[in-house]
Parts: C-alpha cells; sequence; structure tokens
C-alpha cells in the first residue's frame, strides 16, 4: 500500500496523474447569507444544534452532533450552485458569507438532546457580543465559561460587528473537547467591501474572469464558463485577485468518543430522567481521552465520498464536498480552516501555495505594504487547530521541460487527421506564457513558450540507437503504468496525439510512444491532469486504515477549452 501511495507522489512531479475523474463534481464555497447582497445592512442567520448521523466510505454512520438552520435561509451562494439545502442538522455547519461593513446577528437554538446540556458559539478573531441575563429564567441563556449559553430548548442571540474580509472559523465555546469533536464547528466568510479595481481591470490577466474575450457570462468564443466565486478578490488589496476558491475545513473523529456520546443519550431518553428538569442524572460523561481518531475529513467528508457533489442525496447532513478544479494559469484561493484538534500536514502536489493571510490578518509587505504582500511559499501548508489561512495555489505547467499539449514542430503535416488548429502557436509575453489577446481562444492558453514543441519522448528511454542487442522496457511506462489514463497531454485530441499515426516518424520523428489514453469514464475528447491534494501523515488518507480515504482529494486541471462546472 505505501508504495502505492509513493508512486503517485513520484509520478506526479514530472507529469500529474492522467486520471479518469475530469467528469466529477467540483466543489467552490457554497454557503448561505443573511439576506444582505454587499456591505450595507444587517445579516441575520438563525440556526440550531441538533443530533444526526453522518455517512462514512466504510458503510458506517457515525451519531454526531452540528450546527444547521432553524428557518429557510435568505440566500445560497453562489448562485450557479443549483439545488443548495440547508438541513437542521450538518458537519461542518452551514458557511455564513456576509460583507465586510455589514453587522450580524446570529440566533442558536439548543435542540440538541436535553443530556446533552447547554451550547453556545464562539466566533474567535471577530467582534463579536451576546446579551446573558443577570438571573436565570426558564429558557433564558446562561453565562458559560467562555460566552453566552443556549439552555436545553432554549436559544441565544450573538451579534457581529466591524467585520473585516477573510476566512474565520466558529466553533462550540461549551465543553469543546466533546462538543467540538461532536461536529459543533463551521465557517465564516467575510468578503471586501470594494475588491480593488485592477481584479477585474480588462487591461491586466492579474486573473483570467471579467476579461472582454469572456463577455457578460465570462466565456470566450464557443467556450461558455459559469463564475463560481464570491467575489474577485479576497481582500481590500490589489495582490489578493483570484479566478476560483475552495474552501477546506479539517477535522478528525474518534469512534468511540460518539458511540459512547450516543449510548448515554439514548439511556437517559429511555430512563425519562431527561423530562424532570435540573436533574443530575441527565447529563453526560463521556471521555474524550485518550485520543485515537480512525475517521479523517475535509468538509465532513472522507474520500472518495468527498468527490461527490455538493449537496449529494446520499450525504444529508454532510452538503459540502472538496474537489478543486482549475485551468492552467488561473489564481485559485485556498481557504483552509484546522477544526480539529490535530495539526494535519496540507500537501498540495504541483506547487507551492502562497500564504496571503492568517486568520482574516494579511501578511504585508514591511518595506510597501499598499502594493505587495509577504506571505510564505508552502511545501506543506499547516491545518492548525483552531486557525484559518488564505493562500494562492498557481499552476501553468512551466519547467516540465516537455510541451504539456502535445505539440508537434510541423503544424500543417501532410496526412495529419488533426485540425491545424489543435497546434497553435505560443507567443511569450513578458513572463514567457502565451496569453496575448488572439491567444485567449487557443487550446494553449497560458502555455510556458519556453517548451513549445518539445516533444515528451525525444529518443524514450528504452530505444538503444546504437544498436545494443536489447531494447529495455521504457521505464517511465514500467513505473507508472500507461500513464494510468492514458497520455500525458491536456486538452482536447489528447489521445490522438499519442497514437502512431498521428506520430508517423517518417513525417515527425520523435513522437512518443505512449499508448492512447482510456477514454472510458472522460467526456469525448476531454484530459486533464490530477494532482493529490491530501494529508501528509499516511494515516491520515486512510478511512480506519483503509486506503485509500481520509484526508485525500484531486486538484484536477483541465486546458481553457473545458468549462468547469462547479455546480454537478
Amino acid at each position: 500500500m505505501k508504495k502505492v501511495i509513493l508512486q503517485i507522489g513520484r509520478l506526479l512531479t514530472p507529469v500529474a496523474l492522467v486520471l479518469l475523474l475530469t467528469a466529477t463534481a467540483h466543489a467552490a464555497v457554497p454557503g448561505i447569507t443573511g439576506g444582505t447582497t454587499g456591505p450595507t445592512g444587517a445579516a441575520a442567520f438563525s440556526l440550531t444544534a441538533q443530533e444526526g448521523y453522518l455517512n462514512q466510505p466504510d458503510g458506517a454512520a457515525v451519531y454526531a452532533w452540528g450546527y444547521g438552520c432553524s428557518s429557510a435561509p435568505a440566500d445560497f451562494l453562489p448562485h450557479a450552485i443549483g439545488g443548495a439545502t440547508c438541513p437542521t442538522m450538518q458537519v461542518p455547519a452551514p458557511t455564513l458569507i456576509v460583507w465586510e461593513g455589514n453587522t450580524v446577528t446570529i440566533t442558536l437554538t439548543n435542540n440538541l438532546p436535553t443530556a446533552a446540556g447547554n451550547t453556545s458559539i464562539l466566533f474567535p478573531g471577530l467582534n463579536a457580543a451576546s446579551s446573558c441575563p443577570a438571573s436565570a429564567t426558564a429558557g433564558a441563556p446562561q453565562q458559560g465559561l467562555l460566552t453566552c449559553e443556549a439552555v436545553p430548548g432554549g436559544s441565544v442571540t450573538y451579534n457581529l460587528s466591524g467585520l473585516t474580509p477573510g476566512t474565520h472559523a466558529y466553533y462550540s465555546g461549551t465543553q469543546g473537547d466533546l462538543q467540538i469533536e461532536m461536529g459543533l464547528y463551521g465557517a465564516i466568510v467575510v468578503l471586501p467591501s470594494a475588491p480593488p479595481a485592477n481584479c477585474s481591470n480588462a487591461n491586466t490577466v492579474t486573473n483570467l474572469y471579467g476579461k472582454p474575450d469572456y463577455g457578460s457570462s465570462h466565456s470566450i468564443a464557443g467556450f461558455p464558463e459559469q463564475d463560481f466565486r464570491l467575489s474577485t478578490a479576497a481582500y481590500d488589496h490589489p495582490r489578493s485577485c483570484y479566478d476560483r476558491e475552495y474552501l477546506f475545513q479539517w477535522s478528525e473523529m474518534d469512534s468511540r468518543i460518539h458511540h459512547q456520546a450516543e449510548a448515554q443519550v439514548r439511556a437517559t431518553q429511555a430512563s425519562g430522567v431527561c423530562l424532570t428538569a435540573g436533574n443530575s442524572a441527565c447529563s453526560l460523561n463521556v471521555q474524550t481521552e485518550p485520543y485515537h481518531p480512525g475517521y479523517y475529513l475535509i468538509n465532513g467528508r472522507s474520500m472518495p465520498d468527498l468527490m461527490d457533489p455538493n449537496y449529494a442525496a446520499e450525504y444529508p447532513h454532510q452538503p459540502y464536498n472538496g474537489n478543486p478544479h482549475m485551468h492552467p494559469g488561473e489564481l485559485t484561493l485556498v481557504r483552509t480552516i484546522g477544526q480539529g484538534r490535530w495539526q494535519h500536514p496540507f500537501h498540495e502536489h504541483a506547487n507551492h501555495v502562497r500564504i496571503l493571510a492568517r486568520d482574516g490578518n494579511l501578511v504585508l509587505s514591511a518595506t510597501n505594504p499598499a502594493q505587495n504582500l509577504a506571505g510564505v511559499l508552502m511545501f506543506n501548508t499547516d491545518t492548525t487547530p483552531g486557525e484559518a489561512f488564505d493562500g494562492i495555489f498557481y499552476f501553468t505547467g512551466r519547467g516540465l521541460n516537455w510541451d504539456a499539449y502535445g505539440h508537434h514542430p510541423s503544424p500543417n503535416r501532410p496526412g495529419d487527421p488533426i485540425d491545424a488548429n489543435a497546434y497553435p502557436g505560443c507567443t511569450p509575453d513578458a513572463n514567457g506564457y502565451n496569453t496575448a489577446v488572439p491567444a485567449r481562444t487557443q487550446v494553449n492558453y497560458y502555455e510556458w513558450c519556453q517548451d513549445h514543441n518539445k516533444p515528451l519522448q525525444v529518443n524514450p528511454f528504452g530505444d538503444v540507437n546504437s544498436g545494443g542487442p536489447a531494447t529495455l522496457p521504457d521505464p517511465g511506462i514500467l513505473t507508472n503504468g500507461a500513464w494510468y489514463g492514458g497520455t500525458p497531454y491536456l486538452g482536447p485530441d489528447a489521445s490522438l496525439r499519442a497514437t502512431v499515426p498521428a506520430c508517423d516518424t517518417t513525417v515527425n520523428a520523435g513522437c512518443t510512444t505512449l499508448q492512447p489514453a482510456n477514454t472510458q469514464a472522460n467526456p469525448q475528447n476531454e484530459r486533464g491532469w490530477a494532482f493529490m491534494w491530501h494529508s501528509h501523515n499516511e494515516r491520515e488518507i486512510t478511512t480506519n486504515n483503509v486506503f485509500p480515504g481520509g484526508m485525500l482529494m484531486m486538484m484536477l486541471v483541465d486546458s481553457r477549452e473545458f468549462p468547469i462546472d462547479e455546480s454537478l
């Protein structure tokens, strides 16, 4: 099993995994609003805390608690995702989407089993206030150790103000060792009130959306694509533009704790001890140590479940998935929160991640903070418990030293079965990429021009050109298989570029010997790459010690002409 993991890791260094998953669901940042559509006005949310069950890839349904919507939310975002729901219990909790400048009211009703006792919400890093009465009355909130708490069957209201952009956590402030473990956590995304103008300026290529070529629906000619972002920038800063965004909330579960909590809840319900107010027997005594989690979750799901669609019916209490997807050259905003007890080393294959901010605080340059950021590049991003970060992931294929689009030296070869338009040129911009205005309709938009027209295998590894006694197997094929899915190229007709007729050595010497791609599960002619994104702690990419599972997903990269539909 370890050998499989390591081989995949090695493969992704030069070419990425060509996978049969390019038609699967994507992610975005789905959530709810409190009735506002911008930075003015007041947002109001009505949440409840209830019990439910979380479905796991091994067939288990684990007892849990979670926040949910006690009434229909005012709106769902992004609007391009249909079929959105907000159940009365979900893990993670509903993602609350608000704007800088909003005042926010959150009313929490405690519908947990009576034996669970009080519950509450903390908003670390945000200006939160609540009103707790001096004297307790039936159903009134009570002052807890950290915040005002809702008693069983009661409610408490929190008020947030002075919001600044960024990604933030919210979670229970009552008996956190148990209640957060049981699932009482979620995220708040605060959007900038006035995104910087350069983030949608037609004269720059800071990001790829909003340009004249894309039109009102963000599409280039013949290549429609919807905009699934919540904003054009993560912060009120010209260097915080982005093209896609994803929210990942990392946590883990020790099923022993959940089973023990359920057994004690059911025992109190069966005995009737919780029917008498104030009965000391109506309580839980769940041992939260020693801690031995067997489930490792991103957005409440494990691999492969987290690659299923958002709001999928088979996960009624786990509506959010984790399946990032991008085009070469796009700036992908990664919003991450550590919601569990452990730190999980998050490894994003294919590139480092540039940290923009931590807990909503931009990492600014000391010399020119108005124009420059100073966040580090991280090989492994950290998911510290209780901490959030925003980072930018960027991938173009630069430096592979072979043509990722499978171009051939001659664009109009005699007898070539592929249209000449599939073999465009590459005109480097100031940074070396193919981004001139005409290139925006080409298959190789944002190609690194230095690698243009470089066949993957000028002389395949196994060739013995000097006439030796034997031709050895190609170690690239021997180690990795036929690239797992077939061709290593991006874009349409990629399979044809890897076949012998299209690589007749009498016409074009030095073409690849790799086999054509497997087309069983891909859209016709669509070829993308998949890079593993996962915990770098190997046991955390298992589900109860079975691989694959846990904190593992794929970043899927498609060339520009394949629309990415986050609503699937």
